[in-house]
């Protein structure tokens, strides 16, 4: 569904995407991290054709996004930081001004415009005033002109920004509804929404891909933690004697427990659960370590 290849873009002596490459494959709900001036942006106004890259290709089903502009932008759904909204018209008049702009055939439009509504939990809000919504419906508005021409793509920049935790729920369950039919691109400076609602990440930090992985493999280490009832003497350094383990780190647990992190070049849980058992140690948990994707930015932004 997307495809960027060797993508590069500066802005005078500033240099905002250093060449970076990506996919994205039809159906995937992929999230697009990085901190403020990584190229983030600067990567979302290039998918949309708002600007040209210096050098390099983009593709999005098929269709060269530099030279064939229009018809990109013509089957994308697009929800910028800034919703485009006009206060002053209903909800509907306003997706019925979306569907005039976008050309659709005049004969699809009422069942165009009453599906997105459906889709959005829109119908009680059609005959009200745009100024006269909460943020999280003015927001639903604009994904409902996103989604009005059934794109095969949503580019969503920020949808939950600003918004209330209850608003954000709707929003993110929206999305995922969404996700059935159309391929997401999501970016969020909020990482539990982008670990609750995507598959997989694109972290782009200095103007160039740091990361491009799937959650699951990401948080996925090769770290262990043990967690003992009681406080045992000689723990780590019978833990050292194993030759797959490199590094023994003492802590406390969150209830108080006296816990150990284990770090080894493969999976060390196996060999510590028989150490524990040969040495009758008070075991409470064993268990494999996992990075959630704020540890993960965060180690990424302290390399760069």
């Amino acid at each position: 569904m997307i495809s960027v290849r060797n993508v590069s873009k500066s802005y005078g002596e500033v240099q905002a995407l250093k060449g970076i490459d990506f996919e994205v494959a039809e159906g995937e709900i992929v999230g697009l991290l990085g901190p403020n001036g990584a190229g983030k942006s600067t990567t979302i106004k290039i998918l949309t054709g708002y600007f040209h890259p210096d050098s390099g290709s983009v593709e999005i089903d098929g269709r060269d996004v530099i030279t064939q502009t229009k018809a990109v932008q013509a089957d994308i759904g697009y929800l910028p930081e800034t919703t485009p909204l006009y206060p002053n018209l209903s909800v509907q008049a306003y997706l019925k001004l979306v569907a005039d702009m976008r050309n659709l055939p005049p004969e699809e439009r009422p069942a165009l415009i009453s599906e997105a509504l459906v889709a959005t939990g829109l119908v009680d809000h059609r005959a009200r005033l745009i100024s006269h919504l909460s943020k999280g419906l003015r927001q639903r508005v604009g994904l409902a002109q996103a989604i009005l021409h059934k794109p095969k793509l949503l580019i969503l920049d920020e949808p939950t920004i600003g918004l209330d935790p209850t608003q954000i729920v709707e929003i993110r369950n929206l999305i995922k509804r969404l996700a059935e039919h159309s391929t997401i691109l999501f970016s969020s400076h909020i990482l539990s929404e982008v670990e609750a609602v995507c598959d997989r990440v694109i972290i782009i930090m200095n103007g160039e891909v740091k990361t491009d992985d799937r959650l699951v493999d990401l948080a996925a280490t090769t770290d262990a933690v043990l967690i003992l009832q009681t406080e045992t003497e000689g723990v780590q350094d019978l833990l050292l004697t194993i030759d797959q383990i490199e590094t023994v780190e003492r802590f406390e647990s969150r209830d108080g427990y006296p816990a150990y992190r284990v770090c080894g070049a493969s999976d060390v849980t196996p060999v510590i659960y028989d150490l524990a058992r040969q040495e009758n140690w008070p075991v409470r948990e064993l268990r494999q370590e996992t990075m959630t994707l704020e540890a993960i930015f965060n180690r990424l932004a302290t390399a760069a």
